[in-house]
């Protein structure tokens, strides 16, 4: 994975990702799955514990319920230990790749005068190939954890209670991807203008560009509001969802327990359930925001890197 002097800058993010190590990715994957496929078992055993407790289950029953509720604590952890040292190695190794190729072209092509600049070439090699680079990481791995954890712990309370687990979760799902899909837009626009803003700056072709940088940044000063409104409006709305969850897992839920249509279990493990998903939610949403940024700036390094003429052409797409 160390940069080679005959090697070119993939021309998307998605190439520079594979050329990191399609090994290393798959590798993330699996830990990523097996992750994911071992959170549920605590929800299961803690609703066994609950229910042996409130039903007259001998106590070496409940304490081996709690010993392998222990275990499967001490693998969930082991794996995210395992999963986030390993996404750390996998994004330094990647930003060191981009400092080096920065490095090379401009030992390499030192009288070239498309190379670098000393200014630019300071800014990417000290800060901006480590968001870049950090993201690989974790470009597979997180949706993939974030989004089977979703699906887990939901389809498990489904299992459990159908009607219940809907009336937590459809309004999320039919919420969340409307603003977020807002958000995404307002970010495309803010992108748009600041190219065009950095454009002129270097350009300085036009002789009305104070009136026209002004307005830009006026217009980017409205989007990013319109941005922060949008995005914590989003938040408040999903802290709100949650918290009407937990009301109606104790409303409809304390009235099945009455009625006897559910034990006491279920009830428990619908709570660690939804306390469960609450973050991949926002890690999700996190995670698209942070793509769609390092593909901007990831296409600002690789433009800034080129060595025109001299450069051979992106080996991967």
């Amino acid at each position: 994975m160390r940069s080679d002097k005959t090697d070119a800058m993939p021309r998307k993010l998605s190439g520079f990702i594979a050329k990191m190590g399609r090994g290393h990715q798959a590798f993330l994957v699996l830990l990523s799955v097996f992750l994911f496929a071992v959170g549920i078992l605590p929800l299961e055993v803690q609703r066994r514990i609950v229910n042996g407790a409130t039903q007259g289950a001998g106590l070496n029953t409940i304490l081996v319920l709690v010993l392998a509720y222990l275990a499967l604590a001490l693998t969930e952890g082991g794996i995210k230990l395992v999963l986030n040292v390993y996404r750390g190695w996998i994004g330094e190794v990647a930003i060191r790749w981009l400092r080096m190729v920065v490095i090379e072209a401009r030992e390499n092509h030192p009288e070239d005068p498309a190379t670098l600049a000393e200014g630019v070439e300071m800014s990417i090699v000290l800060a901006e190939a480590e968001p870049v680079g950090g993201f690989v990481g974790t470009s597979i791995s997180e949706p993939i954890l974030q989004a089977g954890i979703l699906l887990a712990v939901g389809g498990y309370m489904i299992y459990l209670q159908p009607f219940l687990a809907l009336a937590v979760f459809v309004p999320q799902a039919v919420l969340v991807p409307i603003l977020q899909g807002i958000i995404n837009q307002r970010v495309k626009t803010k992108i748009t203008v600041m190219r065009h803003l950095s454009e002129e700056m270097v350009d300085h072709v036009s002789p009305k560009s104070p009136k026209h940088q002004a307005a830009r940044v006026q217009r980017l000063f409205s989007t990013n509001m319109s941005i922060y409104r949008l995005k914590y409006a989003l938040n408040f709305l999903m802290n709100l969802m949650f918290q009407l969850g937990y009301a109606g897992i104790f409303a409809l839920g304390g009235y099945y327990v009455i009625t006897g249509r559910i034990e006491i279990g279920t009830v428990v493990a619908f709570i660690a359930g939804l306390n469960k998903v609450s973050d991949p939610w926002g890690a999700l949403v996190d995670w698209y925001r942070d793509l769609r940024v390092t593909q901007v700036k990831y296409g600002l390094i690789r433009d800034a890197s080129a060595l025109g003429p001299s450069q051979p052409s992106a080996a991967q797409d």
